[in-house]
């Protein structure tokens, strides 16, 4: 029994360390998202994981290392430098859903890094993913020890991303032989934070529970946009989920503010209900209550805690999915650190 209360067999941890060192894929839980996971340092196997998502080979994954002594070892086996402040930041929130752009050493990593000379690195929380972990780095007999798992959402790629096992199953329905460890609902929701470290300052990447103002605090150091960079002449490395459209669901997704989204709904009336096709056509998901006299108008509210907001996010976008809709309108979040994550995800489903 785990702490999140989910129950696995007791040689499911064997048994999916064992198919991670054979160079098979697996559907891995962590605190954020479930991982497409397999093995950082098997090229054919790192292969598998875009063949699986239909990803770029070029757009890079984020290693999954070990909590042992703070993960270093494990940032040791794929960094070739670790400066003071990314220490910092790793004592700070690891384990946790902080991924970190470290120099690449030479001959480690150079698939899962889509051939940069950088690679993310990441320290996860779940105690399923860390006991995985924990069981690839004990030596066995004839078998080498796995450093870190690369492991990248477990979805088609650009889609909206998995938060539970079955959300897993369903993205991969071709691959019925796709073993999927079913670690309960993931409790933060959206991806980790992405601090770019090979610049001689933190520079946010991609924002997500954590947020850019903890950061700062916990390394003492001022973050950099990637604008910023840009303007220098300093182009920041590729990352995962940094593209200007990701996390997309097969409606169509349009942000609006809360007085945006009643207007639209008062100048639809109950025209929206002539439609042909049954059942409902547009989905909102607002913080603000809002009122409509149409039939075919799914109503959903969005928490106002931010956290709680992340948690759901993915999972709401797929229910509204499962519905048919063909479009959905959501209130824009507020332009706040808290809510950095989320309004991030929902841009680039929108974009």
């Amino acid at each position: 029994m785990f702490s999140d209360g989910v129950e696995l067999a007791p040689d499911a941890i064997a048994a999916t360390a064992q198919a991670l060192r054979a160079g098979q894929l697996v559907g891995l839980p962590t605190e954020t998202v479930y991982g497409l996971a397999a093995d950082a340092d098997n090229a054919t196997a790192v292969a598998s994981i875009f063949e699986a998502k239909g990803r770029p080979s070029d757009h890079p994954l984020i290693v999954h290392v070990a909590a042992f002594d703070g993960g270093m070892s494990g940032v040791a086996h794929y960094a070739g430098r670790v400066p003071a402040f990314a220490q910092q930041l790793m004592s700070a929130f690891w384990p946790g859903p902080l991924t970190l752009i470290l120099p690449r050493r030479d001959g480690v990593g150079a698939a899962a890094a889509g051939g940069q000379n950088s690679i993310g690195l990441r320290c996860p929380a779940h105690p399923v993913a860390q006991a995985v972990l924990a069981a690839l780095r004990q030596p066995t007999a004839g078998e080498p020890v796995v450093w870190g798992v690369a492991a990248p959402s477990a979805n088609r790629f650009g889609r909206v991303s998995p938060t539970t096992a079955q959300h897993v199953h369903s993205e991969f329905a071709d691959r019925p032989d796709l073993l999927v460890l079913d670690g309960g609902p993931c409790e933060v929701g959206i991806e980790s934070t992405i601090i770019d470290c090979t610049r001689g300052a933190p520079v946010l990447l991609r924002p997500g529970a954590i947020t850019s103002e903890q950061v700062a605090a916990a390394c003492g150091r001022s973050l950099v946009t990637p604008e910023e960079l840009d303007a220098q002449g300093q182009a920041a490395p590729r990352a995962s989920g940094t593209l200007e459209s990701h996390y997309a669901p097969n409606a169509r997704v349009r942000l609006m503010d809360a007085k945006a989204l009643q207007q639209a709904l008062d100048m639809l009336g109950t025209d929206v209900d002539k439609s042909p096709q049954p059942g409902k056509s547009i989905a909102v998901y607002s913080r603000a209550p809002l009122k409509t006299s149409a039939r075919q108008i799914e109503l959903r509210r969005m928490p106002t805690d931010p956290a709680v907001a992340a948690h759901e996010l993915f999972s709401v976008l797929r229910e509204l999915d499962a519905l048919r809709v063909k479009l959905i309108w959501v209130e824009t979040p507020p332009d706040t650190p808290a809510w950095d994550g989320v309004r991030d995800r929902l841009q680039r489903a929108a974009a």
